[in-house]
């Protein structure tokens, strides 16, 4: 369990560094307040947690540690998204497309419901 947390948590430093960095790195590129950084490491740790996936399993790589390390560390630091849409990926793989949809709704949905009650919260 401990080599668990310390693989992920290690990831978790380098996804999230990986992520301030191009974060930054896009947004000085980009006037404007659109949050174009945000939107690049989302949908590049999309592209990079399905590839790691499929290259981790083309290679027959059986070591949890180093999965852990690059998934849920890694790409989870990086970008929650790309879990939350490899998640998804998941469910509609298993032709649950009702419950990728109910996933997808109602994430957004109680995110930002949440998000709100957050903000009314800290204004007591």
């Amino acid at each position: 369990m401990v080599k668990s947390i310390l693989a992920v948590g290690l990831g978790s430093f380098a996804g999230g560094a990986a992520r301030y960095l191009v974060m930054r790195w896009v947004q000085i590129k980009v006037t404007g307040g659109f949050p174009l950084g945000t939107m690049v490491v989302n949908v590049a740790g999309c592209f990079v947690l399905g590839l790691m996936a499929g290259v981790l399993g083309r290679l027959g790589v059986t070591n949890g540690y180093v999965k852990l390390f690059l998934t849920a560390g890694f790409c989870g630091g990086f970008t929650t998204f790309s879990t939350f849409m490899g998640d998804n990926m998941v469910l509609a793989r298993a032709g649950d497309v009702a419950g990728m949809a109910a996933n997808m709704a109602l994430s957004i949905a109680a995110g930002a419901a949440a998000m709100w009650l957050g903000g009314c919260v800290a204004r007591i």
